[in-house]
């Protein structure tokens, strides 16, 4: 298989569309999905945390030790929030809510009077003047 120069591989990218999707490095596939998932635009995958830390350990960034140290913490929360999202999910979880909610709008509302001000009363225009 004949090795792609740099100019060749960005004529490529260019004259095909989405090419540069299926060229791109995991490494970058894994920043990119993390940014997201840090802005709340995509759900978090553990494997782009998973390929990152595998990254640093390659480039000496560092330990193996420590890479698989944080990958349990993100597992562990990973699955945390997993299993609160699965419980919200539930009928009586929803119920709870539910009543939560109208708990907290009955509270906020202010108490209405039970009936209305007295509007002042306006005094009748003076007649006016004859010369």
């Amino acid at each position: 298989m004949a090795e792609l120069g740099g100019s060749q591989i960005s004529s490529l990218m260019e004259t095909l569309p989405g090419i540069a999707q299926v060229l791109r490095s995991p490494v970058a596939d894994a920043i990119v999905h993390l940014s997201r998932a840090a802005a709340r635009l995509e759900e978090f995958r553990p494997a782009d945390s998973e390929e990152l830390l595998q990254f640093a350990v390659r480039r000496s960034l560092m330990t193996q030790d420590e890479s698989e140290r944080v990958m349990e913490e993100v597992q562990s929360a990973h699955q945390k929030r997993v299993d609160r999202a699965a419980a919200k999910a539930t009928p009586a979880a929803k119920a709870t809510r539910a009543a939560k909610a109208t708990a907290r709008k009955a509270a906020a509302k202010p108490a209405r009077p039970t009936r209305k001000p007295a509007r002042p009363v306006k005094k009748p225009a003076r007649p006016a003047r004859k010369r």
